[in-house]
């Protein structure tokens, strides 16, 4: 069962601290040690983790590593071609969370959200504050605040439509960031971004979760195989992180590459995903 949000946030902040502790030793930590370091007794620290992904401790250690992600590329890699598809006018499960969403014309586009009010609100989320930010048709966009801190992310997200309107309505969106944060209901998006963004973004809402994919993969899967730089771009400009999964694009050799909300906040996902998958949980 997917644990309260309000929780979850708490204890990612925990989580991020332990991602700290093992990047920093290099090493797997005994269970002791590491409540230890957090300043818990050992069965809380246990229980916490468990309540947070299903799995110990020990366990998720191995999902933490550097080198999981060269293990997720040999055992999970997603060739999208044979993913779940889903398009702009389709529909797809990630997990039991049922999208639905539109893209913005290249002509709205360009106008910056002028003439857009873009609705915005900070919500507990299993990897710390999450802004989320929508329209009338969906959520536009999502950031995370852990590593960056709520006023920076915030500028960051407002800098993408500056000609938006921009309103705090915590309790309009509140069903859509439930949905999103406990993986099941449905959430509306809305992509507003370039004509190479959208086809990026949507090749990324084909990666199941659990699995990763490499920016190269993703420029063939969007007939540019030539253009991973510009791919790659696209993917750091993903305005709707954890729902448009650009977490999982990886580079060829394993390396996580960069993570606009800061590379602790990446392998938690990744992790997360992992360890829910390897529970069975969908």
């Amino acid at each position: 069962m997917t644990p309260d949000t309000s929780d979850t946030s708490y204890h990612y902040g925990v989580i991020r601290r332990a991602i700290e502790l093992i990047d920093a030793q290099g090493q797997d930590l005994s269970l002791d040690q590491l409540a230890a370091q957090m300043g818990m007794s050992t069965a809380h620290f246990q229980r916490l983790f468990s309540a947070w992904v299903g799995v110990s401790p020990k366990r998720y250690q191995q999902f933490l590593r550097l080198d999981h992600a060269k293990h997720l590329l040999r055992d999970r890699f997603s060739t999208l071609d044979t993913a779940h598809a889903v398009g702009l006018s389709g529909s797809g499960r990630l997990h039991d969370l049922f999208l639905r969403w539109e893209a913005m014309s290249p002509g709205e586009y360009a106008q910056k959200g002028a003439g857009l009010t873009i609705y915005w609100g900070w919500f507990d989320s299993p990897f710390g504050d999450a802004l989320v930010m929508a329209t009338g048709k969906g959520i536009c966009g999502m950031a995370f605040g852990a590593e960056t801190g709520r006023e920076v992310a915030e500028a960051d997200m407002r800098s993408r439509w500056p000609q938006a309107e921009f309103t705090e309505q915590t309790d309009r969106l509140q069903g859509w960031a439930a949905a999103c944060f406990r993986q099941n209901g449905e959430a509306a998006l809305h992509l507003i971004g370039a004509p190479l963004q959208i086809k990026v973004w949507e090749a990324l809402l084909r990666i199941p979760s659990g699995h990763v994919t490499t920016y190269s993969e993703l420029a063939r899967a969007v007939g540019a195989p030539k253009a991973v730089r510009a791919v790659g771009t696209a993917v750091g400009r993903n305005p709707i992180s954890w729902i448009i999964p650009c977490h999982r694009a990886l580079r060829k050799s394993g390396a996580l590459g960069g993570y606009h909300w800061g590379l602790p906040v990446k392998r938690a996902m990744l992790a997360y995903e992992t360890a829910q998958l390897q529970e069975g949980t969908p």
